[in-house]
């Protein structure tokens, strides 16, 4: 082994300072996008939640409606769509127009849903067709309705959810 002054030996090994600056610059920056990146994730994780928390909403008061009566029964409710008279619904045809600020259950017309004051509600009903060429249930025959519910959510989140109902009932 030589070992004169000009030559290294195997023992001297190591980085030079250079090259540790280097691996330093080069951590910091990967750390830098990856920190960006998981900071740009954490800021936009609620926006999922106002999107579900809309769809659960379309989803309970598309089924609400579907639930009532096709037509309305003998003696029923005629009056406006409002929140106000949602109890008193018997028909599908009494949600056509109905629109609400803030998401109420059914039971207590006066009093929102804590956390759900910033989301609308609308529904509108409307004659459809429905079913294959053979066997079709036309909008002229009034056998079938095409119910759309729509809520809006804080930030403008948006989301419509559609369903058929049939006179296969009341």
């Amino acid at each position: 082994m030589c070992t004169s002054r000009g030559l290294r030996s195997q023992r001297d090994r190591g980085f030079s300072l250079v090259e540790a600056v280097v691996f330093i610059v080069i951590v910091a920056t990967a750390l830098a996008g990856v920190l960006g990146v998981m900071s740009t994730t954490t800021q936009r994780s609620a926006d999922p939640l106002v999107r579900k928390q809309a769809i659960a909403v379309a989803e309970s008061m598309l089924e609400e409606v579907s639930l009532h009566d096709f037509n309305n029964p003998s003696g029923g409710f005629s009056g406006a769509s409002t929140q106000a008279n949602r109890q008193s619904f018997d028909d599908i045809g009494d949600y056509n127009g109905f629109a609400t600020s803030g998401i109420y259950p059914i039971d207590d017309p006066l009093t929102p849903i804590t956390g759900l004051t910033a989301y609308s509600v609308a529904v509108t009903i409307a004659n459809a067709d429905l079913g294959p060429a053979t066997s079709l249930i036309t909008s002229a025959s009034g056998n079938a309705r095409l119910i759309t519910v729509t809520v809006t959510g804080p930030d403008g989140v948006s989301v419509a959810l559609a369903g058929y109902r049939t006179a296969y009932g009341p």
